[in-house]
């Protein structure tokens, strides 16, 4: 499998991690996380696969995050809600995203991202 870049186009941090790629020569597909929303099957895999703690999906410094106030409500919600959640908007999801063989990343260190070489 290629590696797939889930970002969005106006993000900054996106735009970085988007460069580093291109400069390490790292071949990827590249997918808008809004207009091309990972599905809640999708995350499933992903989420166990990274082995990462489900909140560090989400996208805590986000407008729509703060907006439904989601940072008492996460609490009380089922794992599955929480994809659900996530899965109804890209803007939810933190990003940007590589879904590789190599492992998943979410957020952008370029430290971690060293994996993808």
């Amino acid at each position: 499998m290629k590696n797939m870049f889930i970002e969005y186009p106006k993000c900054s941090t996106c735009k970085k991690a988007k460069k580093w790629l291109e400069e390490n020569d790292i071949v990827f597909v590249d997918r808008n996380i809004v207009t091309q929303t990972p599905t809640v099957e999708e995350l499933t895999e992903w989420i166990k696969k990274s082995g990462q703690d489900i909140k560090r999906w989400f996208n805590t410094s986000g407008l729509k995050y703060k907006e439904l106030n989601l940072k008492d409500k996460l609490a009380s919600m089922s794992e599955n809600e929480k994809i659900e959640l996530l899965a109804s908007d890209g803007m939810l999801i933190k990003r940007p995203l590589v879904i590789s063989d190599k492992g998943i990343l979410i957020g952008f260190k370029e430290e971690m991202w060293e994996i993808l070489k």
